[in-house]
Protein backbone atom coordinates (compact mmCIF):
# COMPACT_ATOMS: atom_id res chain seq x y z
CA UNK A 1 0.00 0.00 0.00
CA UNK A 2 1.68 3.29 -0.93
CA UNK A 3 1.38 6.48 1.20
CA UNK A 4 -1.47 8.11 -1.11
CA UNK A 5 -3.98 5.09 -0.49
CA UNK A 6 -3.34 5.40 3.23
CA UNK A 7 -3.91 9.34 3.41
CA UNK A 8 -5.31 10.23 0.12
CA UNK A 9 -3.53 13.25 -2.10
CA UNK A 10 -0.31 12.70 0.57
CA UNK A 11 2.10 12.17 -2.00
CA UNK A 12 1.33 15.26 -4.13
CA UNK A 13 4.18 17.60 -2.41
CA UNK A 14 7.78 16.02 -2.36
CA UNK A 15 10.70 17.59 -0.91
CA UNK A 16 14.41 16.52 -2.04
CA UNK A 17 15.71 17.02 1.75
CA UNK A 18 12.84 15.26 3.67
CA UNK A 19 11.38 11.73 2.83
CA UNK A 20 8.39 10.76 4.73
CA UNK A 21 6.75 7.55 4.20
CA UNK A 22 4.00 5.55 6.20
CA UNK A 23 3.51 2.69 7.24
CA UNK A 24 0.15 1.57 9.43
CA UNK A 25 0.38 -0.25 12.59
CA UNK A 26 -1.91 -3.68 12.44
CA UNK A 27 -4.61 -3.88 15.55
CA UNK A 28 -4.47 0.31 16.15
CA UNK A 29 -6.75 1.79 14.12
CA UNK A 30 -5.11 5.53 14.89
CA UNK A 31 -1.46 4.72 14.91
CA UNK A 32 1.22 5.42 12.11
CA UNK A 33 4.79 5.06 11.97
CA UNK A 34 6.22 7.74 10.00
CA UNK A 35 9.49 6.68 8.50
CA UNK A 36 11.48 10.33 8.32
CA UNK A 37 14.80 10.25 5.91
CA UNK A 38 17.08 13.55 5.41
CA UNK A 39 16.42 16.68 8.01
CA UNK A 40 14.10 18.97 9.18
CA UNK A 41 15.08 22.83 8.81
CA UNK A 42 13.35 25.83 8.39
CA UNK A 43 13.27 25.24 4.45
CA UNK A 44 11.66 22.39 4.92
CA UNK A 45 9.52 22.93 8.00
CA UNK A 46 6.08 23.97 6.45
CA UNK A 47 6.23 20.43 3.72
CA UNK A 48 7.37 18.57 6.90
CA UNK A 49 3.90 20.51 8.85
CA UNK A 50 1.56 19.78 5.71
CA UNK A 51 2.26 16.22 5.26
CA UNK A 52 1.81 15.69 9.23
CA UNK A 53 -1.42 17.80 9.70
CA UNK A 54 -3.04 16.28 6.71
CA UNK A 55 -2.31 13.14 8.54
CA UNK A 56 -3.59 13.99 11.87
CA UNK A 57 -6.74 15.74 10.39
CA UNK A 58 -7.23 11.75 8.73
CA UNK A 59 -7.84 10.96 12.73
CA UNK A 60 -3.62 9.67 13.53
CA UNK A 61 -3.29 10.01 16.48
CA UNK A 62 -1.24 7.91 17.98
CA UNK A 63 2.35 8.62 15.86
CA UNK A 64 5.57 6.78 15.79
CA UNK A 65 8.17 8.97 14.47
CA UNK A 66 10.80 6.95 13.23
CA UNK A 67 13.98 8.84 12.90
CA UNK A 68 16.26 6.13 12.71
CA UNK A 69 17.41 8.07 9.07
CA UNK A 70 16.81 11.60 10.52
CA UNK A 71 20.15 13.08 9.71
CA UNK A 72 19.06 16.83 11.78
CA UNK A 73 16.91 19.01 12.94
CA UNK A 74 16.81 22.26 13.47
CA UNK A 75 14.70 24.55 16.42
CA UNK A 76 12.21 24.88 13.27
CA UNK A 77 12.44 21.49 13.31
CA UNK A 78 11.49 21.09 17.14
CA UNK A 79 8.60 23.51 16.74
CA UNK A 80 7.34 21.22 14.21
CA UNK A 81 7.48 18.22 16.65
CA UNK A 82 5.97 20.26 19.65
CA UNK A 83 3.19 21.63 17.24
CA UNK A 84 2.36 18.10 16.20
CA UNK A 85 2.56 16.91 20.11
CA UNK A 86 -0.08 19.51 21.46
CA UNK A 87 -2.15 18.63 17.68
CA UNK A 88 -2.81 15.04 18.84
CA UNK A 89 -2.45 15.29 22.62
CA UNK A 90 -5.82 17.93 22.29
CA UNK A 91 -7.23 15.15 20.51
CA UNK A 92 -6.30 11.84 23.00
CA UNK A 93 -3.29 11.25 21.03
CA UNK A 94 0.25 10.89 21.89
CA UNK A 95 3.90 10.82 20.14
CA UNK A 96 6.67 8.32 20.34
CA UNK A 97 10.12 9.28 19.21
CA UNK A 98 12.32 6.16 17.25
CA UNK A 99 15.47 5.63 17.26
CA UNK A 100 16.87 9.47 17.19
CA UNK A 101 20.40 9.74 16.11
CA UNK A 102 22.49 10.79 19.21
CA UNK A 103 23.11 14.26 17.06
CA UNK A 104 18.90 14.81 16.67
CA UNK A 105 18.66 13.43 20.10
CA UNK A 106 21.11 16.05 21.20
CA UNK A 107 19.56 18.96 19.63
CA UNK A 108 16.23 18.13 21.49
CA UNK A 109 17.81 17.49 24.35
CA UNK A 110 19.69 20.96 24.41
CA UNK A 111 16.65 23.05 23.54
CA UNK A 112 15.20 21.36 26.97
CA UNK A 113 12.48 19.26 24.67
CA UNK A 114 13.20 15.58 25.47
CA UNK A 115 11.32 15.35 28.36
CA UNK A 116 8.57 16.53 26.56
CA UNK A 117 8.40 13.53 23.98
CA UNK A 118 7.89 10.07 24.89
CA UNK A 119 11.65 8.05 23.37
CA UNK A 120 11.79 4.64 22.41
CA UNK A 121 14.27 2.64 21.02
CA UNK A 122 12.64 -0.25 19.63
CA UNK A 123 9.56 -0.48 17.67
CA UNK A 124 8.07 -3.06 19.70
CA UNK A 125 8.28 -0.92 22.60
CA UNK A 126 6.61 2.11 20.83
CA UNK A 127 3.74 0.07 19.59
CA UNK A 128 3.69 -1.27 23.10
CA UNK A 129 2.96 2.25 24.45
CA UNK A 130 -0.12 3.14 22.53
CA UNK A 131 -1.33 -1.01 23.04
CA UNK A 132 -1.14 0.12 26.65
CA UNK A 133 -3.12 3.39 26.06
CA UNK A 134 0.25 5.24 26.84
CA UNK A 135 1.37 3.89 29.52
CA UNK A 136 4.12 1.57 29.99
CA UNK A 137 3.69 -1.64 31.77
CA UNK A 138 6.81 -3.32 32.47
CA UNK A 139 7.95 -5.40 35.10
CA UNK A 140 11.46 -5.26 36.90
CA UNK A 141 12.63 -8.61 35.81
CA UNK A 142 11.78 -8.16 31.93
CA UNK A 143 13.41 -4.57 31.51
CA UNK A 144 16.97 -5.11 33.68
CA UNK A 145 19.58 -5.74 32.87
CA UNK A 146 18.91 -3.06 29.68
CA UNK A 147 20.95 -2.66 27.04
CA UNK A 148 20.56 0.96 25.45
CA UNK A 149 22.88 3.51 23.52
CA UNK A 150 24.23 6.32 25.01
CA UNK A 151 21.90 9.46 23.49
CA UNK A 152 25.27 11.31 23.22
CA UNK A 153 27.88 8.79 21.82
CA UNK A 154 25.78 6.43 20.69
CA UNK A 155 27.98 3.33 22.61
CA UNK A 156 25.83 0.48 23.55
CA UNK A 157 25.94 0.04 27.63
CA UNK A 158 23.90 -2.36 30.06
CA UNK A 159 22.60 -1.04 32.82
CA UNK A 160 21.71 -3.99 35.92
CA UNK A 161 19.47 -1.57 37.33
CA UNK A 162 17.50 1.54 37.94
CA UNK A 163 19.71 4.66 38.69
CA UNK A 164 22.14 7.07 37.58
CA UNK A 165 25.44 6.16 35.43
CA UNK A 166 27.96 7.40 33.62
CA UNK A 167 29.16 6.68 29.91
CA UNK A 168 32.11 5.02 29.89
CA UNK A 169 32.92 6.01 26.65
CA UNK A 170 32.03 10.30 26.71
CA UNK A 171 31.35 10.10 30.38
CA UNK A 172 27.95 11.81 30.18
CA UNK A 173 25.76 11.14 33.45
CA UNK A 174 22.56 8.69 32.48
CA UNK A 175 19.64 8.15 34.80
CA UNK A 176 17.95 5.19 34.30
CA UNK A 177 14.06 4.99 35.97
CA UNK A 178 12.51 1.90 36.44
CA UNK A 179 10.69 1.91 33.35
CA UNK A 180 14.19 1.60 31.57
CA UNK A 181 13.68 4.96 30.09
CA UNK A 182 16.71 7.00 29.91
CA UNK A 183 17.54 10.33 30.34
CA UNK A 184 20.48 12.65 30.92
CA UNK A 185 21.39 13.38 34.49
Amino acid sequence: MNDAEIIQSFDTEKDKSLKIQLQKVEGLEKCMVILLSGYVDTYNSTFFQKRITTLIDAGYVQIIFNCAHLDYVSSTGIGSFTAFLKAVKSKGGDIVLLSLQPKVYEVFQLLGFANFFTIHDSLETSIDFFKNKGVPIVSQTSVFPKIFSCPICAKKLKAPRPGRFRCSECKTILVIDSNAQVSLG
